[in-house]
């Protein structure tokens, strides 16, 4: 995972760019940076993208610029990423991190020392390889999340502890809301807007994640929307509706 990918597939293929997340992840499952679970997590959003229309929204799109925003007006950003996220898109995670001055920070729900070590590794090459000035924390967690057990609590002091915003893709319910708790200001990627991450979060964008991150980088960060201007509940909404009339379109599709 640390280069470009080769894939079989002809890239004019209508659903090329979903084979190619498939293939990311089969690689990385193979290097053993994924958990036994991560497949299942990632069909289960391909689910909601293809009624999605893969393509980002509107109201997504202005999530993200919302989210920009709050990165870039934040004291201490930091960019928290799992085993699917450097997958799918560790390289835009890194130019983010990049484009926004702050930290990045491996922080996974099945923490063993032979995955933690597997990321950590995927990361510092593609950083290498990036030309890329970013800090990559999670080798040496000295804190934890409050109101979490066991080694998916843990974290570095100087990353996820002391960050007052933090971008949190394809996170898991119960540490998002951990995180929130908190009092951070937290941002979701997460293509199920009925996710308890979804939900629970501060800010959430419901879009695929690379198509998401590569949006983000193309932004001018002088004409971003204000915080204020979001509206959590309608963002959920639009992208409900979206779904829906996503389903009505390809059950029309499936009997013309």
């Amino acid at each position: 995972c640390g280069g470009p990918m080769n894939h079989a597939a002809d890239p004019s293929h209508p659903r090329y760019r979903s084979l190619l997340m498939r293939h990311r992840l089969e690689v990385a499952a193979k290097r053993g940076m994924l958990a036994d679970s991560a497949m299942i997590a990632h069909g289960r959003g391909e689910a909601y993208d293809y009624l999605l229309g893969e393509t980002t929204i509107p109201s997504a799109d202005v999530a993200s610029q919302i989210a920009l925003q709050a990165l870039m007006q934040a004291e201490h950003p930091v960019l928290s990423v799992n085993g699917n996220v450097v997958a799918l898109a560790g390289d835009e995670m890194l130019r983010l991190a990049d484009k926004i001055g702050c930290p990045l920070e491996v922080n996974i729900f099945y923490r063993t020392p032979e995955r933690m070590d597997a990321l950590l590794t995927d990361l510092r090459k593609r950083k290498e390889r990036l030309g890329l000035d970013v800090d990559i924390l999670g080798a040496n967690p000295d804190a934890v999340i409050p109101g979490l057990k066991g080694p998916r609590a843990k974290c570095e002091a100087r990353g996820i502890l002391q960050a007052d915003a933090i971008l949190v893709p394809l996170e898991d319910g119960d540490r998002c809301e951990a995180l929130v708790a908190m009092g951070k200001t937290v941002i979701v990627i997460d293509l199920n807007p009925l996710s308890r991450s979804s939900q629970r979060g501060s800010i959430t964008i419901v879009d695929e994640l690379s198509r998401c991150l590569e949006n983000m980088l193309t932004m001018e960060t002088e004409a971003l929307p204000s915080l204020d201007s979001y509206d959590h509940l309608q963002t959920l909404q639009d992208a409900l509706n979206a779904i829906i009339i996503g389903m009505k379109n390809k059950f029309v599709e499936a009997i013309e």
